[in-house]
């Protein structure tokens, strides 16, 4: 079977790639250096020739507006329009658990977009919410040389390994489509603070903690509702301190990644 993932160069990505063609799958992992633009369309239609399925798991290069909602709904569209020429059986689509629960923030009304034209389209689809990859927990981290307290939200998370993610992306794929919202997330629920602060230490980062319900997300404020997936979610099996000690000892970098958007704020 023929599938097509688009973002296929990305932290999951990759991963799916890997396990589609451990899995037998002929797999197109679509991308700007495999000649795929999906926000231009370049590329696409040859990817998709022969294709049954089309996994999108891209992101936005910039969280600012408007370019994040610019990215989103041209990439989305065009994989939508190029998967109905190409008569894909299934699409799917990676998104945030609480997605519209945080629109006041520009990335998360973009990620809305996304979700909106993928329901409303014709191609047959599923789409899938993970919530915070543990990858990404170091991303949070505020930037800075001096020893002012770092202020991060205390609202609750249920963070989940992209690995894990890329396993279940594999299972839905390869499903009928739903037309229904999966949740993916993690064993453990958290406070966004503590759980920061443990990758801060594994940086040798000593700053001070503060859990601060005004500090902002992405631009957004946080409950415990906000980032957390509804009863019926899929578990993944992988716990963060679990995953977090293998980094450790493996020495692997834990990427770090700078977004414009302030995602927390110090005082």
């Amino acid at each position: 079977m023929k599938i097509v993932v688009a973002g296929g160069a990305g932290l999951v990505g990759t991963r799916l790639v890997t396990r589609l063609r451990e899995g037998g799958h002929d797999v197109v992992a679509a991308s700007r250096r495999t000649g795929v633009n999906v926000v231009t369309g370049e590329g696409l239609d040859a990817a998709l020739k022969g294709a049954s399925i089309v996994i999108d798991v891209t992101n936005a290069p910039s969280f600012d507006e408007p370019d994040v909602a610019d990215f989103f709904r041209a990439a989305t569209r065009n994989l939508l329009d190029a998967g109905e020429r190409a008569g894909i059986a299934h699409h799917v689509a990676l998104s945030v658990v609480g997605t519209s629960r945080l629109q006041g923030s520009a990335y998360f009304r973009a990620k809305q977009v996304q979700e909106d034209l993928v329901r409303a389209s014709r191609v047959p689809h599923t789409l899938v919410q993970a919530t915070q990859f543990f990858e990404f927990m170091a991303s949070i981290i505020p930037r800075n040389d001096d020893r002012d307290p770092v202020h991060l939200s205390n609202g609750l998370v249920e963070p989940v390994a992209a690995d894990d993610v890329a396993a279940q992306l594999v299972d839905i794929a390869v499903s009928p489509p739903s037309a229904a919202t999966i949740e993916i997330a993690g064993p453990d629920t958290y406070r966004l603070s503590e759980l920061v602060q443990w990758v801060m230490y594994s940086y040798q980062d000593d700053r001070p903690v503060i859990a601060d319900p005004a500090a902002s997300y992405y631009g957004g404020l946080l409950d415990d509702r906000t980032l957390t997936p509804g009863p019926g979610a899929r578990i993944a099996p992988t716990h963060f301190r679990d995953w977090l000690s293998e980094v450790q000892a493996s020495k692997i970098e834990i990427p770090h990644v700078h977004h414009p958007d302030p995602i927390a704020r110090r005082r």
